[in-house]
């Protein structure tokens, strides 16, 4: 596949993502929650998350305003996380911050991270890095939270 095609492609997913977000919305009740922001371009995530006893993602979801790029990100990363364990989790996040600042990592590793992968595009523009990775940050300090329960 050409490189343009290629590049079209994901500008198509990432467009699905921020027009049809996959988890947006409010939890009933959450075990994990945050609020981030992005205070250079206003971006704002609300990040809900549900683990079971087990320390599986059972729910998550998030709201928010913000760019195309932020509001498709959370989308993916939601989407790429539900059902992990929460280490699982944030060795996805870990491999995302990664990504977003060069470094290198197993394909295993960004095949995990599903459609967010194809943010790797957006590393080429350092003035949408912090859109990219907003909610990834998200789910990493949530997730490194006490839960609201203890």
């Amino acid at each position: 596949m050409g490189l343009e095609k290629l590049n079209n492609l994901y500008r198509e997913v990432i467009l699905d993502h921020a027009a049809n977000p996959h988890n947006k919305g409010k939890l009933a009740a959450a075990t994990h929650q945050i609020i981030l922001n992005n205070p250079t371009c206003g971006d704002v995530i609300n990040l809900q998350i549900n683990l079971d006893d087990q320390e599986r993602i059972k729910e998550v979801a998030f709201t928010g305003e913000g760019c195309t790029i932020s509001q498709a990100s959370a989308s993916m990363m939601t989407a790429a996380v539900k059902g992990k364990k929460k280490e699982e989790a944030l060795k996805m996040a870990k491999t995302f911050s990664d990504m977003a600042i060069g470094k290198d990592h197993p394909q295993a590793d960004l095949d995990a991270l599903g459609d967010a992968q194809v943010l790797t595009s957006i590393m080429e523009f350092p003035a949408r890095i912090k859109c990219a990775t907003l909610a990834w940050w998200a789910l990493q300090r949530a997730l490194l939270q006490e839960s609201d329960e203890d």
